[in-house]
This record gives structure tokens, C-alpha cells and sequence, in this order.
């Protein structure tokens, strides 16, 4: 992979992040209950689930969900259950009293904030789909591959990491700035909203638009 091509990647990653999706919405779900530093580690598990679709495409399986209806379907109805899922979750999450004397925050388990940022990822065939299409138009076929592709995953993950702390940050600083339990209840709620969306919106795709 030239200089060129690889720099007309990186702008093509920072495109794709900068994007709002599920991730953006989960990454700024996670900073705003957990704060910055705990809700973090849902933006490392998204890239666990990036470099998953990465290897997919490598490995050439991505070419079965652009082909197979019945694998394609599997996926992405068990994303759209996960991020209303995700939703509800979101729509019981419980106010923070900002007037104590101490601010205690939920305590979200690494492990599960990393699996609930992979599964994300993991479970959106329209991505892999949208990978296979995109990827190889990077690739030079009379290069190595193996480095090329180590090459995009290690962009790819730069990138989304720092785009999810952006996102991550910026509801974490809002959090500080809700006082009531009303304003803080309508944020959850539409953050609900949007986790709901982002299920609507992958519901309705198809293999044969992709």
C-alpha cells in the first residue's frame, strides 16, 4: 500500500467514525452513566468487534453474508434485539443524585462494557458488507496482504478510538452539567430513543442494498 492510498484511507476512516452510529451512541450512553474513564472500555470492546469484521473480510467469510440471505438475516436480527435491549436498559437507568455531598456513579464492570461495545460491532453485517465492498479497493494485489490488512486494522482502531473518546468525553461532561433528576431522566430517555433508532434503522436493511 502506497503513502497515497493509505492517506486516502485515513481520511476515509475518519469519515466512517466521525459518522453517528450505534458505536457513537453507545460510547456516549456508557460516559454519560459511567463517566469518562469507566465508560471507556465500551469503546476498546468496539474495536474488539472492529478488528473482528476486519478479520471476516480478511479471511474472505465476509463474501458469505454478501451472499448468503439466511446468515445475513441471523445477524443482523440478533443486533436489532441487542440495541433494544440496550434501550431499554437505557430507559430504566436510574437519575444521580449531583446534590450529594459525594458523586457516585454506577459501577459497570469492565468485562461487560467491553462485551456490550463488541457485541455492537460484532453483530452489524451491513458493516462487514460495507467493508468488503470498501477494503480491497485499498489493497495492493501484488503486495503482501497480510501487512496491508494489519495496516488498515491498526488505522481503522487509531481512528475509532479517538472519535469514541470525543464521544465518550462529551456526554461525561454533560453529565456534570444535569442537575435535576428530570433533566438527567430525559437525556436516558432519549438516548433510549436513539439505541431504538439505530435498531430501526439496521431492521430495515437488506443484503441485496448493500
Amino acid at each position: 500500500m502506497s503513502i497515497e492510498t493509505w492517506l486516502a484511507f485515513l481520511l476515509a476512516c475518519w469519515i466512517i467514525s466521525l459518522s453517528p452510529g450505534a458505536g457513537a451512541i453507545a460510547s456516549m450512553s456508557s460516559g454519560l452513566n459511567y463517566g469518562f474513564l469507566r465508560g471507556y472500555w465500551t469503546a476498546l470492546g468496539l474495536q474488539f468487534g472492529l478488528l473482528l469484521q476486519i478479520a471476516v473480510v480478511a479471511a474472505g467469510v465476509g463474501a458469505l453474508l454478501a451472499t448468503s440471505e439466511l446468515a445475513f438475516r441471523l445477524i443482523k436480527w440478533f443486533g436489532v434485539g441487542y440495541l433494544l435491549f440496550l434501550a431499554w436498559r437505557q430507559w430504566r437507568a436510574a437519575p444521580v443524585d449531583m446534590h450529594a455531598a459525594s458523586l457516585t456513579r454506577p459501577v459497570g464492570r469492565p468485562l461487560s462494557l467491553v462485551m456490550r461495545g463488541f457485541l455492537i460491532n460484532a453483530s452489524n453485517p451491513k458493516a462487514v458488507v460495507f467493508m468488503l465492498a470498501v477494503l480491497p479497493q485499498f489493497l495492493d494485489l501484488s503486495r503482501p496482504l497480510l501487512g496491508q490488512y494489519l495496516l488498515i486494522a491498526i488505522s481503522m482502531v487509531v481512528v475509532d478510538l479517538i472519535v469514541m473518546a470525543g464521544y465518550t468525553g462529551l456526554a461525561a461532561r454533560v453529565l456534570g452539567l444535569l442537575r435535576s433528576p428530570r433533566q438527567q431522566r430525559l437525556l436516558n430517555r432519549t438516548f433510549a430513543g436513539l439505541f431504538a433508532g439505530a435498531a430501526g434503522l439496521l431492521a430495515c436493511v437488506r443484503r441485496a442494498a448493500n
